[in-house]
């Protein structure tokens, strides 16, 4: 069940590829996306003080493309964790969306921060991960992050 909301953005993005060359899906901070230009994702996390401010850059060759974002603080989902925001990019919105959740149910702290990072992308297949808690950040893998006001 963690992997519903990815999955439903994926199936109904691929399906309407049949129309358009670009798409973009989001479904509840999942999100499937094929685009044909440089787009900028911005990252919501809560009180955190990266809220509003980082923005991930998505390269138009990277996608097809999902982005899924699971949050213990921020929503209605069920999250077994406290980070502020986990964000998975990975080839399949269904696999980003189920890894987001298995690694944000283990955020408690900051502390949790590089532990996951160290064996959460490699782990589940990710082209790339962002935690944050608090007012710490963790990336790993092809991750590009610009400040908010620098999007165009």
């Amino acid at each position: 069940m963690a992997a519903v909301a990815g999955a439903i953005a994926e199936a109904v993005g691929k399906d309407l590829l049949a129309y358009s060359p670009e798409i973009i899906v989001e479904n509840g901070g999942d999100i499937f996306i094929k685009s044909l230009k440089k787009r900028y994702i911005g990252i919501y996390a809560g009180s955190s003080p990266f809220t509003g401010k980082i923005a991930l850059e998505i390269e138009a060759e990277n996608s097809p493309l999902g982005i899924c974002t699971s949050s213990g603080t921020v929503g209605p989902s069920l999250s077994l964790g406290a980070a502020d925001a986990v964000i998975t990019l990975a080839p399949s919105a269904a696999l980003a969306d189920a890894a987001a959740t298995a690694i944000g149910n283990r955020i408690m702290a900051v502390t949790d921060i590089d532990k996951e990072i160290e064996q959460g992308g490699s782990n589940y297949g990710l082209m790339g991960l962002v935690i944050i808690k608090d007012d710490r950040i963790g990336l790993w893998g092809r991750v590009k992050l610009v400040q908010s006001s620098t999007k165009k």
